[in-house]
């Protein structure tokens, strides 16, 4: 026997012109109960969640409470700015139909869980985030015997800083922007200004911000630039330099 379909509130279509608007909530009891409550009386005909989202290009989808395709989610539909919206968080939001007579949502508000009444966990940094800051003496070992060794000119220690200062700028600007909802920085600038000599204060960034310190690929790649930059200084720095001019 099949399932029986959810219970819907009374309901009614209208379409004025282009825009299709709902009136009616949908009664679903797949959705957490506190979010039930948190979302209802908003005036939203659906619930929904994020199935998945570009941040870069800020608009994703949503997969309708209800079933049925999904929605085209941009960032200026959201009625508030409350962060970069995550894949898997439940929404309220209405219906309209675009110039192309295709469906997008508008008025989207953001579920939110009613408050724990367990006490907050602090925030445990990450257990490599010591090993991460050790590179950065390990490295002024390095460029000081290779200042010894090779004569290495004053400017590049002042290079250094100054890429490092820019780096972490720039990870600063990208960690306000996921707050805020505004265009980010791509990710492809900040594994480049940490490749030509930015790294430790990407690194720095990284740490005290805790900014891009959790997602594998990214640092995967990060440590790679570390090794490309500081493999490329010893070089340039070496006597094979000295021998190829």
């Amino acid at each position: 026997m099949a399932a029986a379909a959810p219970p819907l509130a009374a309901a009614t279509w209208n379409c004025p012109g282009e825009r299709l608007h709902y009136s009616g909530v949908f009664d679903d009891p797949n959705l957490p109960g506190e979010m039930q409550t948190t979302m209802g009386g908003q005036g939203m005909g659906f619930q929904g969640v994020i199935k998945s989202w570009n941040d870069e290009r800020r608009f994703g989808f949503i997969e309708p409470a209800q079933g049925g395709q999904e929605i085209f989610l941009h960032m200026k539909a959201f009625t508030e700015r409350g962060g970069r919206p995550q894949v898997g968080q439940h929404v309220a939001f209405d219906i309209e139909l675009n110039k192309d007579g295709k469906k997008r949502a508008k008025s989207v508000q953001m579920a939110r869980p009613a408050r724990a009444a367990t006490p907050r966990r602090r925030h445990r940094p990450p257990e490599w985030g010591a090993a991460s800051y050790l590179a950065i003496p390990a490295f002024a070992l390095v460029y000081l015997a290779a200042a010894v060794l090779w004569r290495v000119p004053g400017w590049l220690a002042l290079a250094y800083l100054a890429a490092s200062a820019a780096c972490f700028a720039a990870y600063a600007a990208d960690k306000s922007a996921a707050q805020s909802g505004r265009r980010r920085i791509a990710e492809s600038t900040l594994l480049m200004l940490g490749l030509v000599g930015g790294w430790p204060g990407a690194i720095a960034a990284q740490q005290m911000l805790r900014h891009k310190s959790s997602k594998a690929s990214f640092r995967s790649a990060f440590w790679g630039t570390v090794v490309l930059n500081v493999a490329a200084f010893l070089v340039l720095s070496s006597r094979v330099r000295a021998a190829v001019l």
